[in-house]
């Protein structure tokens, strides 16, 4: 078994539904799974529907509209009888939709997030699934929910691995093409549950763990993995090969192009990954494997923006011993804090955390009981792989540095 994972970039209209064709006839879909997210922007388009559920029910019908013109729009490039099953496929799901956003009574935000956002992964493959039959690309369309189990940790769910195992084993046939779903689960109440954002490549992960696949390949709009991101970086360059402590070390930190979670399945039955661009197949792109070296061994830069840097120091000069970090944990633990730096002293504690559920307001007034706090808001947070003095100079000129903290491999430094 080959598992390829499509992002939303390289479905994001007519052009690039074509252009997956494209990709697994030059490639080959022999015993092959393909996973897929949600076309182009439509889970940002969804999660404005979901906001509006909310704070603003005049306008979710709109939003819900904008979603369906552009899904509709790709339809119409793809498919020339408006009688085709694709379009009454769509439809229905769309009323699902629809009528969970009338008959639902739950007031969790995190559940609610679930049940909308899915259906941009489930109306992306559907119209995939639909135009490879038209193009004589055999293949049968699965929903990802009926293989993998979670636990009910809305929109970060746990996977359940035994079931899952169980699931994908008796019930897939890997003698076809398969079509499937990123990013998404269910709980053992049938409800759909997320695996994070950018899950899919961890979808992708998931299915090659079980199937004991030869390799996993997500095609991207980038060459491979990149020494940094091009939209915040300069003349990033490609890696051609990257070991999966490398990996698991870059996609910690942030590094956008692999999903944290995603490597470390792989790594467990040395399962190689290779990152590729759709718009040239052919290419080599950046293979992840067991036991090579960083090639080329340069500087390796990531940015997380929109941060939060929380510094505490004790009301009586005290130290911050064990009792207090382990306090200051419980509180990140308990307001679902994802924690990317830390940094104490005798008297003072600092740390950068992402505040993803906006609880920050409830945790700083839960802080402010025990310690002095200094927030800063919407700081960025740098960090580089293999640094050197040049590449350090880079990402402090111009800026106020408010945190650095450097390890033999890794410097990572909070700035506003």
């Amino acid at each position: 078994m080959q598992i390829f994972k499509f992002g939303g970039a390289s479905v994001k209209d007519a052009n690039g539904v074509k252009n997956l064709a494209n990709v697994l006839q030059t490639i080959g879909y022999d015993n092959t799974l393909v996973v897929v997210s949600a076309m182009g922007k439509t889970t940002n388009a969804l999660e404005v529907v979901i906001k509006n559920y909310f704070n603003n029910k005049p306008q979710l019908q709109s939003a819900l509209q904008e979603v369906k013109k552009y899904h509709n729009e790709i339809l119409l490039e793809l498919f020339d009888n408006e009688n085709h099953s694709v379009f009454k496929n769509v439809s229905t799901l769309f009323n699902e939709l629809n009528t969970f956003l009338y008959t639902n009574k739950s007031p969790d935000y995190n559940f609610v997030y679930d049940q909308i956002i899915g259906y941009g992964e489930l109306i992306s493959t559907t119209i995939i699934s639909e135009y490879l039959n038209s193009v004589n690309i055999k293949n049968n369309w699965i929903d990802v929910r009926n293989y993998i189990k979670t636990d009910t940790y809305y929109r970060r769910a746990n996977v359940d691995w035994e079931a899952t195992q169980r699931l994908i084993s008796q019930n897939l046939n890997t003698a076809t093409l398969n079509i499937t779903q990123g990013f998404l689960g269910s709980d053992a109440n049938n409800f759909t549950t997320s695996l994070g954002r950018e899950g899919s490549d961890y979808t992708a992960a998931i299915f090659a763990y079980c199937l004991n696949a030869k390799s996993v390949t997500i095609w991207k709009d980038v060459p491979g993995v990149l020494n940094a991101d091009p939209r915040y970086f300069e003349n990033a360059k490609l890696l051609n090969k990257i070991s999966y402590r490398e990996a698991i070390e870059l996609a910690f930190y942030g590094a956008s192009v692999i999903h944290p979670k995603t490597l470390q399945p792989l790594q467990r039955k040395e399962i190689p990954l290779f990152v590729k661009s759709f718009l040239n197949p052919k290419a080599n792109g950046t293979k992840i494997c067991k036991d090579i070296v960083l090639e080329p061994m340069i500087p390796c830069f990531i940015v997380k923006n929109n941060q939060v840097l929380i510094s505490l120091s004790s009301l009586d000069f005290s130290y911050i011993v064990e009792e207090n970090i382990s306090n200051i944990f419980n509180l990140l633990h308990q307001h679902k804090m994802k924690v990317d730096v830390i940094q104490n002293s005798a008297i003072s504690f600092s740390v950068c955390v992402d505040n993803i559920y906006n609880n920050l307001d409830k945790l700083l007034l839960q802080l402010k009981a025990k310690f002095k706090v200094v927030c800063h808001q919407n700081v960025s947070l740098y960090t580089i792989r293999h640094y050197n003095d040049k590449a350090i100079f880079q990402i402090e000129t111009g800026k106020t540095v408010l945190l650095k903290q450097l390890t033999q491999e890794t410097v990572q430094v909070v700035t506003q």
